[in-house]
């Protein structure tokens, strides 16, 4: 298998790769991107035979078809996802190339699954599997996984925490992009656009989390779930940056103009204050706490079977990169093994066979502490 990892220098692209180059399949692993400086790359990839490093701009259309002709897959890293997305799928497509992103801004899975973008992947016989990283990818999975064993799902939940001392990069600018505007959620059967960073409520994660304060963010699941998990009614997410402090300030810059991507002329120079605001949080973190080194999942499924209420919740904790790479990577393989036939546009629950991928995450360490809760009434005479 040949792999071309798009954003492949950094954290997310080299969490793919360090687990491709393990597996026997991956006989060679491209990492793509703009910045090919080798000391970006950790040693143990930057030694590796397997690796390779090739400079890609992914707005370059004409560029970036011809470095994904010939691969057998192309795995998207390259974010903020809002502006990549659809490029590099396009090119994956005209390039006949089996394509995977690890996409977390609901913006372009709009797109991708209601452009012309669907119809020419299918009359092309190519499967674009959109949101196979951690949030999207893992916990849409472990829905379908629940969602199998219930006769009828009513409401979903998915939560979310990262820690800043994770956080690098593009990660800065969805981080601040998911909480501007309206963005959608899926409630009482249909899509209802609220305030991001709105809805606050405390939840507990697994240690060293602990109580976190969580509020709607704008992710794909409430758009991508309710195609494939029929009959539900709720399908919302929430998340947040740890330590709490991030989100306040967060909140703060956005209710006070410093998110607005309208330009503002300060001393003759026209400034867009969200690209000044991004630029500064690559150094507002220095010197402050920055928290558990560590990020959690929380995936919550109610439905019912024979009759009984049963309420199903997982637990995850783990480090972003591998966390976020592990899924792509294991899917990657999964397209090289005949295990994904759908064409089109396909986001995980629509795609992968839980049983399967689940397996193969537990088999590199993963750990899910899950519930099954059954309430039912007892009947006498």
């Amino acid at each position: 298998m040949k792999a071309l990892v798009i954003g492949g220098t950094g954290g997310m692209g080299q969490g793919v790769a360090r687990d491709l180059i393990k597996q026997a399949q991956a006989k060679e692993v491209i990492l793509g991107d703009i910045n090919v400086n080798p000391e970006r790359v950790q040693e143990k990839l930057r030694t590796s035979e397997k690796i390779s490093l090739k400079k890609i701009d992914v707005f370059d259309h004409v560029g970036l078809v011809n470095a994904i002709k010939g691969m057998d897959i192309v795995i998207n890293c390259a974010g903020p996802f809002y502006k990549t997305a659809v490029a590099v799928a396009r090119a994956a497509i005209e390039a006949k190339v089996n394509y995977i992103d690890i996409c977390d801004d609901y913006e372009a899975t709009e797109i991708l699954f209601a452009s012309e973008i669907n119809e020419m992947a299918k009359q092309k016989g190519i499967t674009v599997l959109t949101g196979m990283g951690s949030d999207p990818g893992t916990n849409n999975v472990l829905v379908k996984w629940y969602t199998n064993k219930l006769d009828t799902v009513e409401e979903i939940y998915l939560y979310w925490v990262v820690s800043i001392a994770e956080l690098a990069g593009a990660a800065w600018d969805h981080s601040l992009h998911m909480v501007l505007g309206k963005i959608p959620q899926y409630i009482d059967g249909k899509i209802e656009y609220v305030d991001g960073g709105s809805g606050e409520e405390i939840e507990r994660f697994l240690e060293p989390l602990g109580e976190c304060l969580i509020s709607y963010v704008g992710h794909p699941q409430p758009l991508t779930i309710p195609r494939y998990i029929k009959g539900v009614q709720k399908v919302v997410i929430k998340g947040a940056l740890i330590p709490l402090w991030v989100d306040k300030l967060i909140k703060e810059q956005r209710d006070t103009g410093f998110l607005s991507k309208e330009p503002v002329e300060v001393k003759g120079q026209r400034v867009i204050p969200y690209d000044l605001t991004l630029k500064l949080w690559d150094t507002i973190p220095k010197g402050r706490d920055n928290g558990p080194q560590a990020s959690g999942l929380k995936v919550i499924v109610k439905g019912t079977r024979g009759g009984n209420e049963v309420t199903y919740t997982a637990d995850i904790v783990g480090r972003m990169a591998p966390g976020t790479g592990l899924p792509a990577s294991i899917a990657a393989l999964m397209f090289f093994a005949g295990d994904i036939k759908e064409k089109g546009v396909v986001a995980p629950e629509g795609c992968i066979d839980p049983d399967k991928f689940l397996a193969e995450l537990i088999k590199r360490g993963a750990r899910i502490h899950q519930t099954e809760t059954i309430k039912s009434m007892v009947k006498i005479g």
